[in-house]
């Protein structure tokens, strides 16, 4: 399996894809509660500006910005995911997320994108 590298821009603004594993799913409207408490309870340890966020039945869409300095947008996004995560209750796991230590609910991965410009920050803006 391949090795994605994230970029590492501190100060960046980010356009984020985030989904559930399973498609179709509502949970992050019925759960938007928990959502924003793993957000709060984040950005309290780890600051970061939200531009633009839209939370979808199955998946989010969002831009941060980051504080001068910093470049660690892939650990908030984990922290968010795991604290939304245990907030619910268990549901069956497959192996492979019991070895990994994940709850199922999430993909793996993330979609991000770095803003280029202001007429890309608008562009993604609008897109939320």
């Amino acid at each position: 399996m391949s090795q994605y590298l994230r970029p590492k821009r501190p100060g960046a603004t980010v356009f984020f894809t985030v989904g559930l594993a399973q498609r179709g799913s509502d949970v992050l409207v019925q759960e938007i509660a928990a959502l924003r408490e793993a957000v709060r309870a984040t950005r309290a340890e780890r600051p970061f500006a939200i531009d633009a966020w839209v939370v979808l039945p199955d998946h989010m869409h969002c831009v941060w910005t980051l504080p001068a300095g910093d470049c660690g947008y892939g650990l908030r996004m984990s922290v968010i995911k795991a604290r939304f995560s245990r907030a619910l209750p268990p549901c069956p796991r497959r192996a492979s997320h019991e070895k990994r230590r994940e709850h199922g609910i999430w993909r793996r991965r993330f979609w991000e994108h770095h803003i280029r410009d202001d007429e890309d920050f608008a562009a993604h803006i609008r897109y939320c």
